[in-house]
């Protein structure tokens, strides 16, 4: 026997539409999130009260949810300054500028530092990390400023971010919404990641060389104080960043391979250990912060523990920047699962096994569906999801409507929340939106919306590749 579906059912439907069209329409959704928690209170408990108080307790619910994500990415950036400022960044990247001899090897071999570097680092530190050190060197063998932009861009905020595979701040959004373990999501992921990354990069690189030939290559130059483009992450101010710590080289060069050795260090520990979701986060962030105390004392000495707690203020204030808009959305689409009876109770109707799968199964019964349409809408559902810039702000909508997909279809929903969240990522989270390409574009010292633009194309060809991918795999 199907659930018959509610009112309740019905404006949460309606608010997710609603919430779609906004973003279609480039305008915030905040609003119209908390208004659809309000809404849902409202119809819930009958109360007034009880609705109002229901829209603080979500978000309560959801910072909960998210806090472990927002923590290490502080960490992270907080960690990333501290190197910035000591010049262990420069020390750490060099050893590859050597290897950057044509064109061809720096668009690969800027891509493929920005890859590994992202993992660990976050794609937006990772910019500040390697961007000032091998921007010079990619334009002096032939690379143009924007090219080195395009594949800092597809490989750290496409490919790195997409997989989000140490970190795996990504995958805890979508596996949450969508009501599986991260490991499931992050291994439907491998597949689909590795087709999007591939067709995407290879397409922008082949558009690029073409253009060059033709003469038709413009490389959307700024002017800038420094002539070069300064990241995000370094213009901002910062008690930190007005100063140069004192470090010696040796001391530099010593950090410089002890970073690495110990991040590597941290993903054996992963394989050997088993370590997945909260706990392999876990690992890396401890990891993070010991490096952050270790450098800040060597490098401020006397003044080494007021200036750590500088560094991570700096990093938390990063940090809750980026999900500050990310909050709202998600505690209302954590309604649809779990955060339901966390902030109102048990108060929906005899038999539902929660709004999102109470929509699945009677979708199921009403119309047809199949993998085909199902991986379209998500990899569409994904994409507008983006156009706010933010592409961490609409993955828990991927993974309530991957829930309600493969609620429908019997299985795929790990596969389906992973095209979603490529899908999101790719489009808002630094490859299309010129306003989520501040960094990688002002690093480069080019035009975001010449970035965007030159990104549209590839990035296009790769969804559609990947979408058809993911058609099989569901």
């Amino acid at each position: 026997m199907v659930l018959e579906l509610s009112p309740l059912h019905w404006v949460y439907l309606a608010f997710i539409v609603g919430i779609i069209g906004f973003m279609l329409m480039r305008r915030d959704t905040t609003l119209v999130c908390i208004a659809g928690v309000f809404v849902i209170g409202l119809l819930a408990t009958e109360s007034l009260s009880g609705s109002i108080s229901g829209i603080f307790n979500s978000f309560i619910y959801a910072i909960k949810e998210l806090l472990g994500t927002i923590l290490i990415i502080s960490i992270i950036v907080a960690m990333s300054r501290v190197l910035i400022v000591t010049g262990i960044n420069e020390r750490m990247i060099a050893p590859f500028t050597r290897f950057l001899r044509s064109p061809t090897l720096a668009y690969w071999g800027i891509g493929l530092i920005m890859l590994v570097t992202s993992w660990f680092f976050w794609p937006s530190p990772a910019v500040a990390l390697i961007g000032a050190v091998l921007l010079p060197v990619a334009v002096r063998v032939g690379l143009p400023a924007l090219g080195a932009a395009i594949a800092m861009n597809l490989f750290g905020h496409g490919i790195a971010l997409s997989g989000d595979y140490i970190i795996q701040g990504a995958p805890k959004l979508t596996a949450d919404a969508a009501g599986i373990p991260v490991s499931d999501v992050m291994e439907a992921s491998i597949p689909l990641v590795i087709v999007m990354g591939v067709v995407t990069t290879i397409a922008a690189f082949w558009f690029m060389r073409r253009d060059m030939r033709n003469g038709t290559w413009r490389d959307g130059l700024v002017a800038t104080a420094s002539g070069s483009g300064t990241s995000s992450l370094q213009s901002e101010p910062s008690d930190n960043s007005s100063e140069t710590a004192s470090m010696s080289a040796l001391m530099q060069r010593i950090f410089a391979i002890l970073i690495p050795l110990l991040f590597a260090a941290d993903v054996v520990a992963m394989f050997m250990l088993d370590l997945q979701g909260g706990d392999a986060t876990a690992l890396v962030g401890g990891t993070a912060i010991l490096i952050l105390v270790l450098v800040s004392l060597f490098a401020h000495r006397s003044a080494g523990l007021e200036k750590t707690t500088s560094y991570l203020i700096d990093g938390f204030v990063f940090g809750f920047k980026v999900f500050g808009p990310v909050i709202p959305i998600a505690a209302f689409f954590y309604l649809g699962d779990s955060g339901f009876t966390a902030v109102f109770g048990d108060l929906l109707p005899q038999g539902s096994q929660g709004i999102v799968n109470d929509l699945g199964l009677a979708l199921a019964n009403q119309a047809p569906m199949n993998g085909a349409v199902a991986s379209a809408t998500l990899t569409s559902v994904g994409a507008i999801t983006g156009l706010d810039g933010s592409g961490f702000s609409g993955i828990s909508l991927a993974g309530s409507i991957a829930h309600l997909f493969g609620a429908a279809l019997g299985h795929g929903i790990a596969t389906l929340t992973s095209l979603g969240q490529i899908a999101a990522i790719w489009v808002g989270g630094g490859t299309l939106v010129p306003w989520a390409l501040i960094p990688a574009a002002a690093i480069c010292g080019v035009s975001p919306f010449e970035l965007a633009r030159r990104n549209l194309k590839p990035v296009g060809i790769g969804l559609v590749v990947t979408t058809i991918v993911a058609m099989f795999l569901v």
